[in-house]
């Protein structure tokens, strides 16, 4: 086994600077592009998708693990678990501000959990959103932990069948587009050789655009598809999925105003588990 590594449990809830991140129309519209969502208020640039709020943030999610996470730990991260929490709506609002800071590292046998916070912010201060990014370092054991655990997690999806399934197909392109409205050039969703350097076996599909593929069927169910009526969205991503696959998004209904769902791919394996949508 190998050496336990050094991550810097000192800077934990150390935030980044924040940074400023221009919401317009046109980038609210780029990102439901390169999402396929069809819902004309997306389209159009008047209102965020529910994953959205992953773009502003997602440059100082990395100034965050800089100084908590060793280099030599870098290419063993997987995503596996993200949540939105939303306090408003985003819409093409202008300049809001980014922040973000690794808040918990906790060693297990087979890696180590380390636990992001994100939070974005009118000028004024007043936060609209928190994210939580949960990722694994496969095979890297941490000298040591602490700091918070993982925010509970929203309804379990109910006994029995599904109250509706949505298919979906994932486009050959759509990592290519997913990267140019998102901002995540991530090698291994764009280079094959990068992508089977690493254990893949090609390119994947960003796990966030899957969310927002499998949560558009949950706000679909919901009759919230469009509205930006999110108030708190989470997964847990369980299964890389390549370009030109097929997807069954299962839904339940838990009440009123609450949604789980789960996505399977054309073996019928679950790529998202875990998934809840909760309607303001």
């Amino acid at each position: 086994m190998a050496e336990p590594l050094r991550f810097g449990l000192d800077r934990l809830g150390e935030w980044t600077e924040s940074r400023e991140f221009e919401i317009t129309p046109e980038r609210l519209a780029s990102y439901a592009r390169a999402s396929n969502e069809a819902a004309p208020a997306l389209l159009d640039g008047e209102v965020a998708g529910p994953v959205f709020a992953i773009v502003p943030i997602w440059d100082v999610l990395h100034e965050a693990t800089g100084p908590v996470v060793p280099e030599a730990a870098a290419p063993h991260v997987l995503h596996v678990g993200q949540e939105i929490r939303y306090r408003a709506p985003l819409g093409p609002m202008g300049p809001v501000k980014a922040r973000a800071a690794v808040v918990g590292v906790h060693p297990k046998s087979s890696g180590t959990i380390v636990l992001i916070k994100g939070e974005i912010a009118d000028p004024g201060g007043e936060v609209l959103a928190e994210l939580f990014v949960t990722e694994f370092y496969r095979g890297v054991t941490a000298d040591g932990g602490g700091g918070d655990r993982l925010p509970d997690s929203g309804p379990a999806a109910a006994d029995g069948d599904p109250d509706a399934t949505v298919s979906e197909q994932v486009d050959l392109d759509q990592a290519e587009r997913y990267a140019e409205a998102s901002g995540d050039h991530n090698a291994i969703h764009l280079d094959q050789q990068a992508a089977q350097a690493v254990g893949l076996p090609g390119t994947i599909v960003h796990g966030l655009c899957l969310l927002a593929v499998a949560s558009r069927a949950a706000l679909r169910v919901g009759g919230a598809e469009g509205t930006g009526r999110t108030k708190r969205l989470g997964v847990r991503f369980s299964k890389p999925v390549r370009p030109g696959e097929s997807l069954l998004t299962r839904v339940w209904r838990i009440d009123e105003g609450r949604l789980a769902f789960e996505t399977i791919d054309n073996a019928g394996e679950v790529v998202l588990r875990d998934g809840f949508v909760e309607l303001s």
